[in-house]
């Protein structure tokens, strides 16, 4: 136990220590929060107006509302993924530096210095994420604020599971690596790819029908359902509240991937917790396999 608090001490201490490594996971959700409200806004607010009937009045604050809904759980779902990817590049520097070699000489457990990177990367992108999550309260405060304190908790809640979900699934990715150009290249995939098929930078609902079927089997689209459902929950609520139709308030939820279909068949929030649960114990149970398998070729 004390080697694995020394370590994750150690590699959170060279985190924070790397200036390149620490600033390009700080100011990422932030770059994304000033892109997203710069030049994503409209998308979505024509994706929201576009749901709505003709001459339907609607509040402008609700719409600021939505739309501000919809970037903060897009940038906090999708941050969230590529910060653990930066985080979690120590792992990869300690293979090019040949520090790693010098760790497993020491006497420590193969499994303990894998946890140590799992936790480090966990504990970095989590403050990161904490950090972004608090900028983008203030932000909604500044549009349209309909939270209640339970749904702040539950969306903390979601920023720590897509955390989790994250440094997994760079743990299991980062495995493999072991130079800084496959470290560069990844990174850059990941940064550019992720936000489509988790449903970040466009809803999902506004893709063909078989694209979302293929995109209803990958975890990151249940994430980012379940922050989104909770970021905007007040919104709904006072939609209905002013008078909005039931189902022209089913109708918004769909065009802007509240509501989640697999093959059809609507998706709970209970069973959305239970997919993305069960993606992050299959994840970590891959990167326990993994070490366990180069511990025996080591052998």
């Amino acid at each position: 136990m004390k080697s694995l608090t020394h370590l994750v001490k150690r590699n959170c201490k060279l985190f924070f220590k790397d200036k390149g490594m620490f600033f390009s996971a700080c100011i990422t959700p932030f770059i994304m929060l000033v892109l997203y409200s710069t030049f994503l806004a409209n998308v979505y607010r024509d994706s929201f107006t576009s749901s709505l009937p003709d001459l339907f009045p609607v509040p402008e604050s609700l719409i600021d509302a939505t739309v501000g809904g919809q970037l903060v759980s897009s940038l906090l779902a999708v941050c969230s993924v590529t910060v653990a990817f930066c985080c979690n590049m120590l792992m990869i520097q300690d293979k090019t530096t040949g520090a790693k070699k010098d760790l497993t000489v020491a006497p420590v457990k193969s499994s303990t210095l894998a946890l140590s990177y799992y936790l480090a990367a966990a504990f970095s992108t989590l403050l990161v994420c904490l950090a972004a999550a608090g900028a983008c309260l203030l932000y909604l405060a500044k549009v349209g604020w309909y939270l209640t304190a339970a749904d702040v908790v539950l969306i903390l809640l979601d920023v720590f599971l897509l955390v989790m979900f994250g440094t997994a699934l760079s743990s299991v990715v980062h495995f493999f690596l072991s130079t800084q150009g496959q470290m560069s290249a990844v990174g850059t995939i990941v940064s550019a790819g992720y936000g489509f098929i988790c449903g970040g930078y466009m809803p999902i609902a506004q893709f063909g029908d078989g694209l979302q079927k293929v995109l209803s089997f990958f975890p990151g689209t249940y994430g980012t359902c379940l922050i989104r459902n909770h970021v905007l929950r007040g919104v709904f609520a006072e939609m209905k509240a002013v008078g909005f139709p039931a189902d022209v308030v089913e109708g918004i939820r769909d065009s802007i991937d509240c509501n989640l279909y697999f093959f059809g068949t609507q998706v709970e929030i209970s069973q959305m917790y239970l997919v993305f649960g069960c993606s992050i114990a299959a994840l970590v149970g891959i990167y326990v396999l993994q070490n366990i398998c180069l511990r025996k070729k080591s052998r």
